[in-house]
């Protein structure tokens, strides 16, 4: 019945294919080359089109551009006398998009001459935008959120397949990093430290279902995942660093398309070609109602997601070399989770309870102005943003007759929570020389929260504030870090992070280092090491208990930072142009971890398992944990049509809270292997006609649930868990297939894309959780996504 439904898909799929319009054969290269830590730009730099007799040298303001480069995959070559070379490999040239590259240049320690080697690059998958990164980081950019089967354009569900990185769920974007729970990450947007950006995100959530991020906006972008470097604070587990991409300044572009992720509208283009100035815009709105009027199920049951979003950026470059910018995303969003239209057979709904009406609704805006500019040998970037979110949820209790109709319904919970947060960000980096650097800033952030919730208890004729206050608080940030390139082969950094917090008066320094050294020229080791703190959510901070009729007290508030010390040890082997191996070990302490006054088994460390948030009072920071592992990494990058990736992690993520009792984490899978391949054929040069095919299998050891204390739950009519057995019950190991088939064609001055990402081909049931139904009275497994055909169209012109 689920393939009868894909069939018009595929039909669409296979007749694009048969199409006969004449393609455009060639399109533009250009950008702009600067030195990678001052940003000064570069004249006569040499910027060639491999194998073609195309190319250019750069102008005195480091443009460059090149005309009649063919469709398909190019590699650019960059050479500049005391710069170390450059190769981007397998640039996507097509007809409906300019190939817009601007380069940053390291200075080379002693040689003058030109050498061609392979380098740090924007199309190096081994580079990241930071070069204070060298440990436990990775870029990624548009193309990569394209290319991956099971990604739907996510960069969350993307870095899914890198080592140590594990999807939350099925249904969700959250993602574990190295065993820590989702809340220890941190998202910046253009610097600013942002919230969840994230439709159906909740206040201590860092994931969704579907992203905000419109990848059409993305520009490359960073991922870490321990020992960050000191620029980024406030986060234990790993770091979202994302840029946005300027607009095309010089012609006008389009984009349209449908898919899993919405409807999509983009432009952008120049405001004028005599500045340079640019804009960039993207609107989305869901398609999911339209493939529920058609019959297609997209793993929601009776419950439809609505929701739409706004990606944009501006940028105006100055008369003296500076450059404005305004950036912001935002998007809304909302479900009813209908238990009382579920399938009370089917008995296992990943996204509601069939005892329970619930209305989430979300929305996130984020805004920001930025200004850059070279002072001398100093960079200096200055950014101010705003950003809200509105979170609210009512719930209704469902009373069932013995036929499991509805006969009533009454109030069981409603939530209202208000966030507001005003940033100021400055950013420099000084290069005295080729040896000696210094990168240092500054973060403020002036938060406000209005959060208010409550259970109610009907049967009682009670209820119970679980969080209601209207406060503010401080954070701010400053960081400093001096790099020295002893030689060619061997560099250091050390720096520190400080940070202070207003709403408990608490303040940490925080030291961070690394070393890189080259064995050979494709051969190095690093060591990194990274003293982290985080502060408390604030539903954490301000959940308060009950002393009397109407009576609360507020008894977390004064909880301390959790503190990470993080060591990493890398080893990195540049085999071949095209062929990477990465092996990782890593060692994680964390201390100061927020668990109960009294002996429990309850520690923060497990929050974001669930949806909801945690109402645990009187906690103290006497809890800890620990993380530790070894990562392997083999990556091909594309190259003669194909590449692949393969990352296999074995870890243990270990906690202990106030009972003394060391158990696994939420998040203790210890092992994951993901094995990702795609090819792509011409299947007509003289039409631009191509098609390729991606796959990915994932295997994830057995996830550790808490059983239900079934006798309990009996006599209460609830679900109640055996606590003293918290995450001992481990369940089967967790399997995946996903496979994308996509085509691509170039018309005169426009692409055109087509293709279909089969998610779970072998519909494997996954484990999520257990709970009691007291309808049943049974203990039910809820299972993940089964399987899932997500089509996709995209139009560029």
């Amino acid at each position: 019945m689920k393939m009868i439904r894909i069939i018009p898909c595929i039909v669409f799929f296979l007749s694009a294919a048969l199409s006969t319009a004449y393609a455009q054969t060639t399109q533009t290269i250009r950008g702009k080359v600067v030195d990678e830590v001052n940003k000064v730009s570069l004249p006569g730099v040499s910027v060639v089109v491999q194998d073609t007799n195309l190319g250019t040298v750069t102008d005195t303001d480091g443009n460059y551009r090149i005309d009649n480069v063919p469709v398909g995959r190019q590699t650019v070559q960059i050479t500049y006398v005391g710069y170390e070379p450059q190769q981007l490999a397998n640039i996507i040239v097509t007809a409906g998009k300019e190939v817009v590259l601007n380069i940053n240049l390291i200075e080379s320690v002693t040689a003058l001459d030109e050498v061609v080697i392979t380098a740090d690059n924007k199309a190096d998958k081994a580079s990241t935008n930071n070069d204070l990164a060298i440990v436990s980081s990775r870029s990624f950019n548009l193309d990569d959120t394209k290319r991956y089967a099971g990604a739907l354009g996510d960069p969350s569900r993307m870095a899914a397949n890198f080592a140590g990185v594990i999807g939350g769920n099925d249904s969700r974007n959250d993602i574990v990093v190295r065993g820590n729970s989702p809340t220890g990450m941190l998202w910046q947007l253009e610097g600013l430290n942002i919230p969840n950006p994230n439709h159906f995100g909740a206040l201590n959530s860092t994931g969704g279902p579907v992203s905000m991020l419109n990848n059409n906006n993305l520009d490359k972008s960073d991922f870490m995942t321990s020992a960050f470097p000191a620029q980024y604070g406030n986060a234990t587990a790993g770091v979202f660093d994302i840029r946005l991409r300027d607009g095309n300044n010089q012609n006008t572009e389009f984009v349209g398309q449908v898919g899993f992720n919405g409807f999509e509208l983009g432009a952008e283009g120049p405001l004028s070609k005599k500045s340079g100035s640019s804009f960039i815009i993207n609107y989305r709105y869901s398609t999911l109602q339209v493939f529920d009027a058609l019959g297609i199920e997209f793993g929601t049951g009776a419950n439809l997601p609505l929701y739409q979003d706004l990606n944009f950026k501006l940028v105006f470059p100055t008369k003296n070399g500076g450059k404005f910018s305004f950036f912001g995303l935002g998007g809304v969003s909302s479900i009813d989770l209908l238990g009382s239209k579920a399938d009370l057979e089917a008995n296992n709904d990943l996204y509601g309870d069939e005892n329970q009406d619930a209305y989430p609704r979300y929305k996130t805006g984020i805004m920001g102005a930025s200004y850059e500019k070279r002072f001398g040998n100093t960079f200096a970037k200055f950014t101010v943003g705003m950003s809200a979110s509105a979170e609210t949820y009512s719930a209704d209790s469902l009373v069932r007759n013995t036929d499991g109709d509805v006969t009533d319904r009454f109030l069981q919970g409603e939530a209202d929570f208000q966030t507001r947060k005003l940033s100021w960000v400055a950013l420099f980096r000084t290069k005295f020389d080729s040896k000696n650097s210094l990168h240092y800033g500054i973060y403020a952030d002036a938060m406000k929260f209005d959060l208010f919730n409550r259970n109610v208890y009907a049967n009682l004729g009670s209820d119970s504030v679980r969080i209601n206050i209207d406060d503010n608080a401080t954070l701010l940030q400053g960081f400093v870090t001096y790099r020295h390139r002893f030689s060619e082969k061997f560099l250091a950094q050390a720096g520190v992070h400080t940070q202070y917090y207003s709403l408990n008066e608490q303040a940490a320094v925080e030291p961070r280092a690394g070393i890189q050294y080259f064995l050979t020229p494709r051969q190095s080791i690093s060591l990194g090491y990274g003293l982290h703190n985080q502060i408390q959510s604030p539903y954490t901070s301000y959940v308060q208990t009950k002393v009397g009729a109407g009576e609360y007290i507020t008894t977390n508030e004064k909880l301390d930072f959790t503190t990470s010390n993080h060591v990493v040890l890398t080893y990195d082997w540049n085999i071949s142009d095209q062929l990477r191996l990465k092996a990782e070990t890593y060692y994680q302490s964390l201390s100061n971890v927020p668990v109960e006054r009294n002996a429990s088994s309850f520690s923060a460390l497990n929050v974001g398992a669930s949806f909801a948030p945690s109402n645990m009072d009187s906690l103290v920071n006497n809890g800890t944990g620990k993380n530790y592992g070894v990562e392997l990494t083999l990556e091909r990058f594309f190259s003669k049509g194909y590449y692949f990736l393969i990352t296999a992690s074995v870890f243990d993520s270990r906690y202990e809270g106030s009972d003394g009792v060391e158990r696994n984490t939420a998040f203790n899978t210890k092992q994951v292997l993901n094995v990702l391949a795609g090819k792509e054929w011409c299947v007509s040069r003289s039409k631009g006609a191509f098609i390729s095919a991606s796959i990915k299998v994932t295997t994830i050891g057995g996830k550790y649930l808490t059983p239900v204390n079934f006798e309990l739950s009996q006599q209460l009519g609830r679900t109640v868990y055996r606590e003293d057995k918290a995450y001992s019950d481990r369940q089967d190991a967790y399997f995946r297939t996903d496979l994308k088939l996509s085509y691509r064609r170039e018309y005169k001055r426009s692409t055109m894309e087509f293709s279909i990402d089969l998610q779970n081909l072998t519909g494997n049931k996954n484990v999520f959780d257990q709970s009691y139904n007291p309808r049943t009275n049974s203990v039910v497994t809820q299972y993940q996504q089964g399987f899932f055909p997500v089509p996709f169209f995209r139009y560029t012109f």
